[in-house]
């Protein structure tokens, strides 16, 4: 709760400032010169006030880090450890009154312990709408950030959480993490139940944390819509490749059939796709050609991979291997294909 001295921001319009005196429930912010008068409950502590020389200070300064503003020296840097090369990242709530679950509000942070900087999005949704940006912002190595209060009723609208980011450093070389979304869904019963909220490394009381990433892990990647793929994979094919469909094509023997199975001629975009992602979406194409063409004796389908590093190749090959043994596989004509290609004739 906040009190007289505290610098404060305001939960739910722009401003703030410290506060000068309280009256009942009502708080008088300071806003250059002005007074303002503010719901206690709607201010959010982001500086608590200094105690007197001598006097012991009642307030209990919630768990957050807010890094001083200081000019920095020229080509000084921030200090790392060797376990901060690893990205470890926690999602929490913290209740402000653990012992009054049912009427408390919480407070959200992100934690960043790392030796990278952290560009990042915290998105909540409720049940059949959009993703809302809650926060976005830069967060430092090795600190929390407060991400914002959340009241009784928005907690009913944060049946699924998420976070995004891209990791760097500043004035220094460091190894490239790849940028990462990771969504939790949130069973929100548990912000009312005591045994729900745990001890956390990162907290003096008990909170409701979720991992985002443990030592360069995603914990819980972005999930993909599976009906959302194919009808992106109809529409690339209506739009870009019909004459080239196998069946339309009705593909007699001695014909050659040719199948681009690079991911841009199949998704109208990779977002949120890992390589795992795409690779079945690959060869989901592949199995689906080589049904489709199974009956039509002596025709060529040529797969077009590309060279890379031999993945989707080789994931083709095993495919041949166990489930069309009776085809013909070799290499497609490097004068045409260069070396990402592999034709299989229809036996």
């Amino acid at each position: 709760m906040a009190q007289t001295g505290d610098m404060v921001r305001f939960l739910n319009s722009v401003g703030g400032g410290r506060i000068v005196r309280i009256e009942d429930n009502i708080a008088y912010v300071d806003e250059d010169g002005f007074e303002t008068p503010v719901l206690l409950k709607e201010c959010v502590v982001v500086a608590p006030a200094q105690p007197k020389a001598g006097a012991q200070s009642k307030y209990v300064a919630p768990p957050v880090i807010v890094p001083e503003t200081k000019p920095q020296k020229e080509n000084e840097l921030s200090e790392e450890t060797p376990e901060g090369e690893k990205l470890n990242v926690v999602l929490a709530y913290e209740p402000e009154e653990i012992k009054h679950l049912s009427t408390t509000g919480y407070d959200a942070y992100l934690v960043n312990d790392s030796n990278y900087y952290l560009y990042f999005t915290y998105l909540t949704r409720a049940d059949g709408h959009g993703w809302i940006t809650r926060f976005a912002g830069i967060v430092e190595p090795s600190i929390q950030v407060h991400l914002g209060h959340v009241t009784r009723e928005m907690v009913s609208e944060m049946d699924r959480v998420a976070i995004q980011y891209v990791a760097f450093k500043r004035d220094r070389e460091f190894k490239l993490k790849a940028p990462v979304a990771v969504e939790y869904a949130v069973d929100t019963t548990k912000f009312f139940k005591l045994h729900c909220f745990h001890d956390n490394i990162y907290f003096d009381s008990p909170v409701i944390a979720f991992d985002i990433v443990k030592n360069d892990i995603p914990q819980r990647p972005m999930s993909i819509d599976s009906s959302a793929l194919q009808n992106s994979i109809a529409r690339k094919k209506a739009v870009d490749r019909p004459a080239k469909s196998p069946v339309s094509k009705n593909p007699r023997k001695g014909d050659i059939v040719e199948v681009d199975l690079h991911v841009d001629e199949l998704l109208d975009t990779t977002a949120g796709l890992g390589n795992a992602d795409i690779l079945q979406v690959q060869m989901k194409e592949f199995n689906r050609v080589m049904n489709d063409n199974l009956k039509n004796k002596g025709v060529k389908i040529v797969f077009i991979h590309g060279k890379g590093e031999g993945v989707l190749r080789n994931a083709i090959l095993k495919e041949l291997k166990h489930k069309y043994k009776s085809c013909d596989v070799q290499d497609a004509s490097f004068r045409e294909y260069g070396f990402g290609a592999t034709q299989v004739t229809i036996r």
